[in-house]
């Protein structure tokens, strides 16, 4: 596969990922922007974050800078995969939204199709000044010499804790600096905690733990894959997967939770990994103990992927329609916008200018819960294709984990299993895509 960028095989996965998401789609014509008004902005979130309220404030202040454009905030979904497949029902000949939140495992899905809009033609327009987005925020959305969407609610994942545990336990007041230290703390967390509590849990299929394991993946030395080559059966990424299994089944002192962020907030967990946007919900409801949060434990760089989710426009509207929706995109995203985003909802702020203000810089002294992901960004990397590219992989993934972690399954058998699964997919859906 020399020769070949990333940016190319993610416009190559994202045409497979069409063909098997979107096939629908293709071929309907431009009527579905019928029923929508230039002056009356739709826009289709799953709430990051459970970020309704702060989104409404949002709108209102673009309304009063707007006072001619009004904007209609749809619930569209509970998660990023609901808002998808509203907006491929849309596709097919439904009024389509103006403005829509795709993940980092979709968007390029719509780039491919043509079914969401480039948007650099329309930056001048909209005023928008792509060199204040943080570079490796916006380049995620770079496909063929244009952006399709801007950074809205972007994540990592954090190492949350339970302070009042580790001080019990007498643990420094920080994360552990490898999983190997968390290892050696684990016993005593668990005694500590008690029966029908765990020292630590880790998040289900539903709740992405595919993108929660990539980075203690990589911390052993495994990925689950290296461009198109699939890894899941090396060695390094076995021996992860064992490691997960031991905890649960051996060990004994973690576990696989239908809804760890809320066990966490409730006590009934030491630790966990979540993503930056849950941090708004545990510091409502952590009510009856405090927590910090920290790097995810890394023995070598990187340590940590990125994730969350952008804004994109559908090709299929007016010009005006899609400049209106770029000025309040731009809006909502501006330094002082994204600042209160952060503040109030965990996400990192996608403007630099936002970090440099005073305002915000003396929030994150004030929070260091949420200075953890700004700082943590240093030592992300870009995630495994297997996973963002692959249509239908996070779920494969995410259960192949699930076998292991709920039902004690063979870690071998089962990532033979999983990567035959990806296979079959790369080899019918994107190989006979790539240039020969």
């Amino acid at each position: 596969m020399t020769g070949l960028n990333r940016r190319h095989f993610l416009g190559l996965a994202g045409t497979a990922a069409a063909a098997a998401a979107l096939t629908a789609c293709a071929g309907t014509g431009g009527g579905s922007s019928a029923g929508g008004s230039a002056n009356r902005i739709t826009f289709w979130s799953n709430h990051p974050g459970t970020s309704r309220d702060v989104e409404l404030e949002l709108i209102r202040r673009f309304e009063q800078a707007n006072p001619d454009i009004t904007v209609q905030l749809i619930s569209s979904g509970k998660n990023y995969e609901e808002v998808a497949q509203k907006f491929n029902a849309a596709l097919t000949g439904g009024d389509l939204p103006d403005v829509v939140v795709l993940s980092d495992v979709w968007w390029f899905n719509y780039a491919l199709n043509e079914t969401i809009e480039p948007l650099d033609s329309h930056f001048s327009a909209a005023g928008v000044d792509a060199n204040d987005y943080v570079d490796s925020l916006l380049a995620d959305y770079l496909f063929d010499g244009n952006h399709f969407a801007l950074p809205y609610a972007r994540s990592t994942p954090l190492f949350y804790y339970n302070k009042d545990l580790w001080q019990t336990v007498g643990l420094p007041d920080r994360g552990p600096d490898s999983w190997a230290e968390f290892g050696e703390w684990a016993p005593e967390l668990q005694q500590a905690i008690g029966g029908g509590k765990f020292a630590h849990s880790w998040a289900n299929a539903n709740e992405y733990l595919a993108w929660m394991f990539q980075g203690p993946n990589w911390t052993f030395g495994g990925s689950y894959s290296d461009e198109w080559d699939l890894k899941l059966t090396d060695d390094r990424t076995i021996e992860a997967a064992n490691w997960l299994r031991d905890q649960v089944h051996s060990a004994r002192y973690a576990n696989v939770s239908a809804d760890h962020v809320n066990d966490f907030a409730a006590g009934l967990s030491g630790s966990i990994i979540a993503s930056t946007g849950d941090l708004s919900t545990i510091s409502a409801t952590s009510t009856t103990f405090d927590f910090g949060t920290a790097f995810l434990p890394r023995t070598s760089e990187p340590g940590c992927p990125t994730g969350g989710a952008g804004l994109a426009i559908p090709s299929r509207i007016s010009d005006e329609r899609k400049e209106n929706a770029l000025r309040f995109i731009e809006f909502i995203t501006n330094a002082e916008n994204t600042a209160y985003f952060a503040q109030n909802v965990g996400y990192m702020p996608v403007r630099k200018s936002a970090v440099e203000t005073a305002e915000y810089a003396q929030f994150l002294r004030d929070n260091p819960n949420s200075r953890t992901a700004v700082d943590q960004l240093a030592f992300t990397g870009p995630q495994d294709y297997a996973r963002v590219f692959v249509p239908g992989a996070d779920r494969i993934l995410g259960t192949g984990f699930e076998r292991i972690a709920l039902q004690n399954a063979e870690v071998e058998p089962t990532f033979a299993d999983v990567q035959n699964q990806l296979q079959q997919i790369i080899d019918r859906q994107i190989t006979p895509k790539l240039p020969r």
